[in-house]
């Protein structure tokens, strides 16, 4: 394993580095909106802002991860002050009247669009709690705490949110939903105690598991009936191999909250399933959408390479290599570290591009926008860094 073998110091090191000297500089340097608050999302491949409307979830995001390196690197006081910059632009621009959140706002924080998904509320959750965590402040985990009361309101009650489709001619659910449950509410389980988040955890779980992985297709899906059933249409057959992968290690983190042997097994399965239906064995790097069943994918976009499915590759990699200490899945982050680090990686500005064409050269070069921010790569570069420190110590 030539990667782990270079020392596990020596790779933590390279992901620290990265983190600290790489990515997390360029969003200090070019996405702090200090005239209006919040942070612009639109950053081209130098930096250069290129458009200055805020998507609201990645303003949550990024004060996540202000916040937590903040609470777990290093107390430096710049990074609660970003931290700061966009919880106070969130707490006073992001709420509708009814208690939702908007999705997309201008840069003075004037409401552009709104969504029926919830995912702009679970990361303002896990952005105020980690904020109250750094700033000391009780007020923001109570916000924390309100917003992901909404939340389990609208989970456990979806007939509130207005349909994506005709009601009735094929009900369906998202894998999106209990995924993102789940990693919500360990995020709030951190910072306080509520028997709701044991509630929310096992049916989230549960219906992953149960409803979304299926052993008899190799797959987890993305998309099924509303009781796990499997739809022989274009949804139905969807495949995210990223978005499995990722699911795949909020699981391990539960495994290990329980210290769950099995847990872990299903959650390696889920990524072995992935990485078989998902690496392209001709360019390499993991497809954006796969079929199932082998049929043409629909998606336009389906055999491009994003960044993200590779960030969350290389943790759920080497975390599935830390519970299992199976030697394919070390191999496996290293082709993966290989192949990402090769053609992601701005040798020349920083960051990663995030959208690459199937064979691995650049599709646009910018490094952040509506759907790209300060987010996956700095969490994938935290988890694996401090995973490594981890693995050195025992």
């Amino acid at each position: 394993m030539k990667v782990l073998s270079q020392s596990l110091g020596d790779l933590a090191l390279f992901y620290r580095r990265r983190l600290l000297e790489n990515v997390v500089p360029f969003w200090e340097q070019h996405a702090l909106d200090h005239d209006y608050g919040g942070y612009f999302n639109s950053l081209d491949r130098t930096g250069a802002v290129y458009d200055s409307d805020k998507a609201v979830w990645l303003q949550a995001r990024a004060v996540w991860m202000f916040a937590k390196l903040y609470n777990t690197v290093e107390a430096r006081p710049a990074w609660l002050d970003a931290a700061r910059l966009g919880y106070e632009f969130l707490t006073k621009y992001a709420f509708d009247t009814d208690g939702r959140m908007f999705f997309a706002l201008t840069r003075a924080g004037e409401p552009l669009r709104k969504r029926r998904y919830y995912f702009s509320e679970t990361f303002a959750a896990i952005a105020f709690a980690e904020y109250a965590r750094a700033a000391q402040n009780a007020a923001a985990l109570d916000r924390a705490k309100s917003v992901y009361r909404l939340i389990v309101d609208l989970y456990r009650n979806p007939q509130q949110l207005p349909p994506k489709s005709i009601p009735g001619t094929r009900p369906m659910k998202s894998h999106a939903i209990p995924m993102i449950m789940l990693a919500t509410t360990h995020e709030l389980r951190q910072v306080d105690d509520d028997p709701l988040y044991a509630e929310i955890v096992d049916d989230a779980l549960g219906q992953i598991l149960n409803h979304f992985m299926k052993p008899e297709k190799q797959a987890l899906l993305e998309t099924v009936g509303p009781n796990g059933e499997y739809l022989n249409t274009i949804d139905g057959r969807t495949v995210n191999p990223g978005h499995a992968i990722e699911s795949a290690w909020f699981i391990m983190h539960e495994a290990q909250h329980r210290n769950d042997s099995q847990l872990v097994a299903r959650a390696a399965q889920i990524i072995d399933w992935s990485l078989e239906l998902g690496w392209d064995r001709e360019y390499g790097g993991l497809f954006y959408f796969v079929d199932v069943a082998g049929k043409p994918p629909t998606q336009l976009e389906w055999d491009m390479k994003l960044w993200w499915p590779h960030t969350e590759a290389l943790y759920a990699l080497l975390l599935a290599h830390h519970l299992t200490h199976e030697q394919r899945y070390a191999d496996w982050f290293e082709k993966v570290h290989a192949w990402s680090f090769d053609h992601f990686a701005d040798a020349d500005y920083g960051e990663w591009y995030g959208y690459l064409r199937r064979d691995g050269s650049v599709s646009t070069p910018l490094k952040g926008g509506m759907w790209k921010g300060f987010f996956h790569l700095p969490r994938a570069l935290w988890l694996c860094y401090t995973l490594l420190g981890e693995m050195q110590g025992q």
